[in-house]
């Protein structure tokens, strides 16, 4: 799957959505992605939605749920490295909240 943008394109059509998200929840530290406090951060596909990214003419956001214990500002860094072969522009990375000690993590 390619992730890279066509040329001439914005490159939203082009971003293997799934593969984005998989790849965030993969990331140490990352719990789960976030839909924000009204659902609003979410990218809508045919007959279903991807809570927690939402694609911007340049860039993204992605909203998280951090492991309880990590640093917030390394795992921020880490998930925008991560994205960085499927996005071009800003990555804004936003922690909408950690996860309690112990409680079973998003699967990847």
């Amino acid at each position: 799957m390619n992730a890279e943008p066509a040329n001439g394109s914005d490159g939203r059509d082009q971003v293997d959505i799934d593969l984005l998200a998989q790849t965030v929840i993969a990331v140490r530290g990352v719990h789960d992605l976030h839909a924000g406090v009204m659902g609003e951060v979410t990218t809508y596909m045919p007959g279903r939605r991807v809570n927690g990214v939402r694609l911007r003419q340049s860039g993204c956001d992605i909203h998280i749920v951090i492991d309880y214990g990590v640093a917030i500002a390394a795992t921020t860094d880490l998930v925008r490295n991560a994205v960085r072969p499927f996005i071009t522009g800003p990555v804004d990375v936003i922690v909408e909240d950690i996860a309690a000690p112990g409680s079973e993590r998003a699967s990847a």
